[in-house]
């Protein structure tokens, strides 16, 4: 059955899915929440303040993609927040292609990425509708960040850092433990994906602002090396994230290798049951609302070239609420125009670093950038 809904939110009940609907009541933007259990997705929603003064329905949705496309027929944008996303994003990215809808979501997933773009970048240009996955704080805010650096011609080297305050959700913590197992993690060296090595982790690293040094991780490699591959600009990208929490950082490969130890010989339907019993076990809750206060984001990108050098910093809050605030814009300039390239493309070769940005600090989540440039 179609929907007069022209944005879709899927995933609505969790943590990221229901604050794009939060965003979209403050854009007055008509939504269809969709989840694979309507109550949860109804809860979630119910609990948005003031939800009643934008138009929503809700549904309820088996996860297969014939599924998917007649939920969610008539709608023009569909925000996906249903990871793990090699998992569970190919129905999801299909059945936008079947109903002729833009497609976003928030993954971390590097392989998923990579995947997508070569499944299905050439359908989604081909009908001009919008494939970007990646569509979150942990990764657009690092891309805007160098698209700044890049402002600066003669710079062909990126350097990023991403940091943040908080604790991974159950989504995120499953991803981590999946690309672990199933996936590798590359950087971009002379245009070509090079694998990073698999020892010595977490990395020792300078964090702009404080005098101690943090940890990090290749975090499955992260969007920016795909986002960059095919830019002239740009030859080599490398990605470290993080928490600011060192224990938390150190504990992570301590957790991946405990679990990659239990799937040794195992089956890929037995190492998934590990993958979801260790994620429950790390974080089986709602991690509670964001506190701007605490939740800080911190994103650093050092751009160089033979004979030049740039470094900008942005500093933010509330990581998740930057995610879901990006993805209500993207569904808001869908609405109106199309985006400025269509098939597999970031979303700041879809709507603008400069744009994205503006809107970040319009709803006061990121500091203006401190950017140095030397020539």
């Amino acid at each position: 059955m179609a929907t007069d809904k022209r944005v879709v939110v899927y995933g609505a009940s969790g943590y990221t899915g229901r604050l794009i609907c939060e965003y979209l009541r403050e854009y007055n933007i008509p939504f269809l929440a969709a989840g694979r259990n309507h109550q949860r997705v109804k809860d979630a929603v119910d609990a948005v303040p003031g939800i009643e003064t934008v138009e929503h329905e809700v549904v309820e949705v088996e996860h297969t993609a014939a599924a998917l496309a007649e939920t969610f027929r008539g709608a023009s944008v569909v925000l996906n927040t249903v990871g793990p996303f090699a998992r569970y994003g190919h129905e999801v990215a299909q059945a936008c292609l079947d109903i002729g809808a833009h497609y976003t979501d928030t993954n971390g997933e590097q392989n998923w990425m990579i995947d997508a773009e070569a499944r299905y970048g050439a359908d989604f240009a081909a009908r001009g509708l919008l494939l970007t996955p990646g569509l979150a704080q942990m990764y657009t805010i690092g891309e805007i960040a160098a698209n700044i650096c890049l402002e600066t011609p003669g710079l062909d080297t990126l350097d990023i850092e991403v940091f943040w305050k908080g604790h991974p959700t159950v989504a995120s913590t499953n991803t981590i433990l999946l690309n672990a197992a199933f996936a590798k993690a590359y950087h971009l060296e002379q245009n070509e994906y090079v694998e990073w090595r698999a020892d010595g982790w977490p990395a020792e690293v300078v964090v702009p602002g404080q005098h101690e040094l943090g940890l990090a991780l290749p975090w499955g490699g992260t969007s920016h090396p795909v986002w960059f591959k095919n830019d002239p600009r740009v030859a080599n990208a490398r990605a470290l994230g993080g928490v600011f929490d060192r224990a938390l950082m150190s504990a992570v490969p301590q957790i991946v290798n405990a679990a990659l130890e239990q799937m040794e010989g195992l089956s890929t339907e037995e190492k998934l049951k590990i993958i979801d019993a260790t994620s429950a076990q790390v974080r089986s809750e709602m991690p509670p609302r964001e506190n701007p206060r605490i939740n800080t984001s911190l994103d650093s990108v050092h751009a160089s070239g033979p004979l030049g050098r740039a470094h900008c910093v942005i500093h933010g809050n509330c990581n998740y609420k930057q995610t879901a605030l990006l993805n209500v814009h993207a569904a808001a300039s869908l609405l109106q125009q199309p985006p400025r390239k269509a098939g597999f493309a970031s979303s700041c070769q879809a709507f603008g670093h400069r744009e994205l940005l503006g809107t970040l600090r319009a709803f006061g989540l990121v500091l203006d950038p401190i950017l140095e440039v030397h020539r």
